[in-house]
């Protein structure tokens, strides 16, 4: 592919909070742009994107669709991605191969905060991004109020390119803040020019000159005209525009109301005109753009489909890919372009290109491909969520548990946010994720996939117990059978040790009263049974010695003192007073600053223990809440936080220690114990 033609593609990534109409904007997007000719809606279950039978259940994103249309001879690639909190995964993988993204929300100035996370993640990539503001029949605000609330979320300046113009509440009409030409909407076909209102004429100015002063700030010959009075020529103020916005400086807004296509057209105008194009994106990560030279391409998505196995979605960096090429060693089976669930078979792609490759077997989303046997750069990649919500699982037929850890990792490979484990302790198989929607459409995926129905039910909690007192017990074990019998004699002393000090054991035989070959059946009986103590769980931080003991020159063997020494620590350890213990984890909280009450609240009404919070560095608006927290507690953790932070409060864990569980909670544990549950 020519210059002058990479020159006239773009692909960019459609992204926002939940209901925020991302996919209305995407359909209005292809109806206007002449790829559809009928608009498909979420209600009906027929938009092109969120096609999976799991997205249109639950009517929302929950994987990134893919579809191409033109525009003014531009070719776009449009990427929708999932909104909700819980699928951010899938997002953050595409967005980074997205030249551009438009941030969908609504004017609700309370929730616009929750866009920091998003406005935080593309500053850090550099990747440009401009709001269009949906649903602007419903706001409740002034348009410059909705702009200052998205100044509090975004680290980048955020400027408006349009005004609104409105007849009571109903939009009807913007004005360009460039050109100064006002335009008043009609449904189903583009803005007729109008004059400028005259009642808006101050409003429109102030709004103009503080998009005209943002961008003299990054343009001196911009600010001396500014200083001198003198009207700076549009095309200067679209050239600003396209570099600063290309640089990630800025960040221009837009309005409209996707249902009726209102404010689509100049969105998709400043797309083509501003957003950079593929050869731009691609120098500022280092890359070349030539087609004779290496081709670097990256995964942003990894699906397995019943057809045709693996599809890797991949955009194309650097050089030009084309089908049977050998990638990182593995032959590319078949190049395709995407819209929605259909595929279109295509000989070749070139820089700037999003499209899926079948059969690049063993290779995970994120990984960088080149033509040669090893990539000349490493592109990075987005970083892997830490879980926060868990499902213990377990196959409705116990036949499936053969093929159960295949298909987890098959799983896996498609949603690298998730994660799967066989607990230690509990030995349950444990499926970690990102809350508990996200669970949800892993196990039906599960299921369609891989005909795998499965049984969930809250993970066990691995309590643990140990001892406070300390005692001497005698354990005897003597059986007479009509051949040699059985004799082993212990005497041990069992004391508690500290928290964390985990299981020592000693001896101190003297005169060999028990002989060496014996004393370690007296460790396996004593590490046995601590494998289930008295409480019924394992037990930590004991001190056990063999002091004294005796045997039979015949009777005597290593299973006889192993078991002399499980019938001491039977004895010995129920007067020892043992103690249940239950593991505690040092928890961060991240939320905006004005939940930060109701998160403090939240930990502490479950037996959590606030270590302090501050302000969240380079967050501006944020705090970070550090406490310990019992794991018992943990469990819709997440889903509670979610309900008191907008939807955007996330936490990170780790294990930090053992304590003891208070008195009326452990009769209940116990109890539920020993009626078979945990």
């Amino acid at each position: 592919m020519n210059q002058k033609v990479l020159e006239k593609v773009r692909n960019v990534a459609i992204v926002g909070p939940y209901s925020g109409g991302k996919t209305t904007l995407l359909e209005s997007i292809l109806y206007v742009t002449r790829a559809t000719t009928r608009k498909g809606s979420i209600k009906e279950g027929n938009t092109i994107s969120d096609s999976s039978p799991e997205a249109r259940e639950r009517k929302m994103s929950v994987e990134v669709s893919v579809t191409t249309t033109t525009h003014q001879e531009f070719e776009l690639t449009l990427l929708d991605c999932p909104g909700s909190i819980e699928f951010a995964q899938e997002t953050y993988n595409a967005l980074v191969g997205a030249g551009a993204v438009i941030i969908v929300c609504e004017p609700e100035i309370d929730r616009l905060l929750t866009l920091s996370p998003l406005f935080k993640f593309l500053d850090k990539w550099g990747i440009p991004h401009l709001v269009f503001i949906n649903k602007m029949d419903r706001a409740k605000n002034s348009f410059m109020d909705v702009l200052h609330a998205l100044k509090e979320a975004s680290n980048r300046p955020v400027i408006p390119q349009q005004y609104p113009i409105r007849q009571q509440q109903d939009l009807i009409g913007y004005i360009d803040l460039v050109t100064e030409q006002a335009y008043h909407y009609h449904s189903g076909s583009p803005a007729d020019p109008i004059p400028l209102p005259e009642h808006l004429q101050e409003e429109e100015h102030l709004a103009r000159q503080e998009m005209l002063e943002v961008l003299a700030d990054f343009d001196d010959h911009l600010l001396e005209e500014l200083i001198e009075d003198i009207e700076p020529p549009q095309d200067e103020i679209l050239k600003d525009l396209k570099q600063d916005l290309s640089a990630d400086l800025i960040v221009p807004v837009f309005f409209g109301i996707a249902e009726q296509d209102y404010g689509v057209r100049p969105l998709l105008d400043a797309v083509i005109k501003e957003t950079p194009a593929p050869t731009m994106t691609a120098k500022r990560r280092g890359l070349k753009t030539k087609a004779d030279g290496e081709t670097l391409v990256q995964v942003l998505k990894t699906s397995f489909t019943p057809q045709g196995g693996q599809l890797s979605l991949v955009r194309v960096w650097q050089g030009e890919l084309t089908d049977g090429m050998a990638l990182n060693g593995v032959r590319a089976g078949g190049i395709y372009r995407l819209t929605g669930q259909q595929q279109k078979s295509i000989g070749s792609a070139s820089v700037g290109d999003i499209v899926a490759i079948g059969r690049l077997e063993g290779i995970v989303t994120g990984t960088t491909l080149s033509s040669k046997e090893q990539p000349s750069k490493e592109l990075p990649r987005a970083d892997i969520l830490e879980p926060v919500y868990a499902l213990a699982i377990a196959p409705e037929n116990r036949k499936d548990e053969v093929k159960l850890s295949g298909a987890l990792n098959k799983l896996l490979i498609e949603d690298p946010s998730l994660y799967w484990e066989q607990h230690g302790d509990t030995k349950e198989v444990i499926l970690w994720g990102q809350g508990e929607i996200h669970l949800q459409v892993a196990l039906d995926r599960l299921q369609r996939k891989y005909n795998l129905p499965m049984t969930t039910q809250l993970p066990q909690i691995p309590y643990k117990e140990t001892i406070r007192h300390s005692t001497t017990i005698h354990g005897r074990y003597k059986h007479q059978t009509g051949g040699h019998g059985a004799f082993g004699d212990v005497y041990l002393d069992i004391k508690p040790l500290a928290r964390g000090e985990g299981f020592h054991f000693h001896e101190t035989i003297v005169g060999g009263v028990v002989p060496k070959q014996y004393i370690p059946g007296v460790e396996t009986g004593v590490r046995e049974y601590l494998a289930h103590g008295p409480l019924g769980f394992p037990v930590v931080d004991v001190d056990v010695t063999l002091t004294d003991g005796s045997y039979h020159s015949v009777d005597s063997s290593e299973q006889a003192f192993k078991q002399a020494a499980r019938i001491a620590m039977t004895e010995g350890m129920n007067k020892c007073h043992p103690i249940l213990l239950e593991p505690i984890l040092s928890v961060a909280v991240s939320a905006p600053t004005e939940c930060t009450s109701k998160v403090l609240q939240l930990v502490s009404g479950r037996r959590g223990q606030i270590l302090g919070y501050e302000n969240r560095s380079d967050w501006k608006g944020w705090d970070l809440v550090q406490a310990h927290l019992p794991q018992a507690e943990m469990h819709n953790f997440i889903i509670e936080l979610r309900s008191l932070t907008m939807g955007v409060g996330t936490f990170t864990w780790e294990y930090d220690h053992l304590q003891e569980v208070p008195g009326k909670l452990k009769e209940r544990v116990l109890e539920m114990t020993s009626n078979g549950h945990s």
